[in-house]
């Protein structure tokens, strides 16, 4: 893992686009943000290459800028990176402000979320995926962003939120770009006072995470390679780290590909 090389020359900012008016907004204007913000003179957009629209393209590297979860790219992953250099640009909200509107679009009220998401909740979406960054030609980078979710009343819907439902996403800054090239980066996220044996539990702990995510981290990172399981303690897996083969290959080096449900174990 390391910090984006491309960070100093796109510029840690506040976007320079307007972001849509309030009221009108839908889910794919945080990706035409991004995709604004990000672009660079010379790049070519919206370009069909193998069958597949690519968001951008520049100098041969094919970038997809991805706000929801990667199972989508699965298919489309696969067949670009055997031929192409791929980037997937994912954003994960650092910074996140509430916004509630009235059915006319007014800003009802506005208010700070107490979550704030990490670098690590990239593999609550990479688990969907997660031998293909054994792939040379595949990369992540994240993007540390601060975003407007904006909700509408709807009676009847999101009963925990009393009716108030995500309308859309805007967004607001990026503070930071950390890129993963491969399953060493990956596993770079673990903490570094984790033991050399450890368990779900101890890496939630250790890293400050919830149980879910960790369980999530270790089935990607035994996906890839770079865990193996020693054990079992109180009913949980009991992992620890190995070594993964040279990124020239496109194969990770496990026993045997993880089962799904391995993911939902405590």
């Amino acid at each position: 893992m390391r910090r984006s090389e491309s960070s100093s020359s796109m510029q840690i900012h506040e976007p320079d686009t307007t972001p849509p008016m309030i009221g009108t907004l839908r889910e794919g204007a945080l990706h035409a943000q991004l995709k604004e913000w990000y672009r660079r003179p010379g790049d070519e957009l919206e370009k069909r290459l193998s069958g597949y629209v690519v968001d951008i393209v520049r100098d041969g590297l094919l970038i997809e800028i991805q706000t929801g979860g990667f199972a989508p790219l699965r298919r489309k992953l696969d067949v670009l990176t055997r031929e192409h250099p791929v980037r997937i640009v994912a954003p994960v909200a650092r910074e996140r402000r509430i916004v509630r509107l009235s059915s006319e679009g007014e800003i009802l009220s506005a208010r700070r979320s107490p979550r704030h998401g990490r670098v690590e909740d990239v593999f609550s979406r990479l688990v969907s995926i997660p031998t293909l960054l054994c792939r040379p030609q595949l990369e992540i980078e994240i993007l540390l962003t601060e975003e407007d979710e904006l909700r509408v009343h709807r009676p009847g819907k999101a009963f925990r939120r009393h009716g108030w439902v995500v309308s859309g996403r805007s967004l607001s800054g990026v503070a930071d770009c950390i890129r993963i090239a491969g399953p060493e980066d990956a596993v770079a996220l673990l903490p570094a006072r984790l033991p050399e044996s450890f368990d779900t539990a101890e890496l939630a702990k250790a890293a400050a995470i919830t149980r879910r995510l960790a369980q999530q981290m270790t089935y990607c990172l035994r996906a890839m390679g770079m865990l193996e399981i020693t054990g079992n303690r109180r009913r949980a897996h009991v992992y620890r780290r190995t070594y993964a083969p040279a990124r020239g290959s496109h194969r990770c080096r496990v026993q045997k590909a993880p089962r799904k449900s391995e993911a939902r174990l405590a």
